[in-house]
Formats: structure tokens, C-alpha cells, sequence
């Protein structure tokens, strides 16, 4: 699989973003972490990125997934697994 660019917008007390964060982590995918509690830039950029204040958002290589569980998270991996092949 090829080197990807992997950004996490997450809220802090959100469990779906800490499943995300652990989905991510036990596959051993390296990712930056923005923390938008902490962030009001990195709030921003959400929710310009995705349209909607919800996390946990996720950017990989410029495609993006808003406001999701870990089924759609591995869907959407896979997905850009394919169009690598």
C-alpha cells in the first residue's frame, strides 16, 4: 500500500473518535491528530473541509469521510485501497 496522508479531526470526549483513533492505530496506520476542543483553527479547517461541525472527520490524500463508525471507516479504507490496484 502506498504512503498516505492521514489527518483525524476529533473531539475530545467523542467515542467515535477514540474507535476511530484505535481502528486506525491496531492497523498501524501513522496519522496527525488535530484535536478541534483544542483548536479553534483546527475546528475551522473541519468544518470547511467537510461542511458539518460532527467528528470525527478524516482526510486521507485530499478524500474525505465526516461523522462516521468504524464499519464506514473500513469501507472507505478499503475503497482507497482499490483505486490503487
Amino acid at each position: 500500500m502506498k504512503t498516505r496522508r492521514v489527518r483525524l479531526f476529533v473531539k475530545t470526549f467523542c467515542g467515535w473518535c477514540h474507535e476511530a483513533k484505535d481502528w486506525l492505530e491496531d492497523r498501524e496506520i501513522e496519522y496527525e491528530e488535530i484535536d478541534v476542543n483544542q483548536s479553534a483553527a483546527g475546528f475551522a479547517e473541519m468544518v470547511k473541509l467537510s461542511g458539518q461541525s460532527f467528528a470525527p472527520v478524516i482526510e486521507v490524500d485530499g478524500e474525505f469521510l465526516a461523522d462516521f463508525d468504524t464499519d464506514q471507516l473500513e469501507e472507505f479504507w478499503n475503497d482507497l485501497e482499490k483505486n490503487d490496484e
